[in-house]
């Protein structure tokens, strides 16, 4: 049997039907503070296109949210929505579930690429100075 969502006691669909302010009284405290100060204008906009984008969801068609906002926090109102996350290069698909709730949408798309080693080429090492090269 798959293990319930919950955040902080609450089901999906009570933290949909609550208030913001009842919201955020529930996030860590550097979100909390965060939104208390309100949401920047580029947040807002990012906020109403992704309820646009919901509407246009539920009557049927598919679409995609694209963003250079990482510090935007992950709220119950985006879950199921797949938003693309600038990361500095390109833009990072990033399907919202429930268990996002409450962080940032930066930490969803990393920023740097892991450093993946070769093999070292000629010069790279005092030995590999006498390797004939035929």
């Amino acid at each position: 049997m798959p293990k319930k969502f919950a955040y902080r006691g609450f089901t999906l669909d009570q933290l949909q039907s609550m208030s913001m302010d009842e919201f955020i009284d529930l996030l860590p405290s550097r979100q909390r503070r965060s939104l208390n100060r309100g949401l920047t204008p580029e947040q807002r906009m990012l906020l109403e296109k992704m309820r646009n984008v919901k509407e246009i969801i539920r009557k049927g068609s598919s679409m995609t949210v694209k963003t250079h906002i990482r510090d935007m926090i992950i709220l119950p109102e985006m879950v199921g929505l797949t938003i693309r996350v600038h990361n500095g290069k390109e833009f990072v698909s990033v399907e919202i579930k429930p268990e996002m709730i409450g962080y940032y949408l930066g930490e969803f798309a990393i920023t740097n690429k892991p450093v993946k080693h070769g093999t070292p080429g000629i010069g790279a090492s005092r030995s590999s100075m006498y390797v004939p090269l035929k």
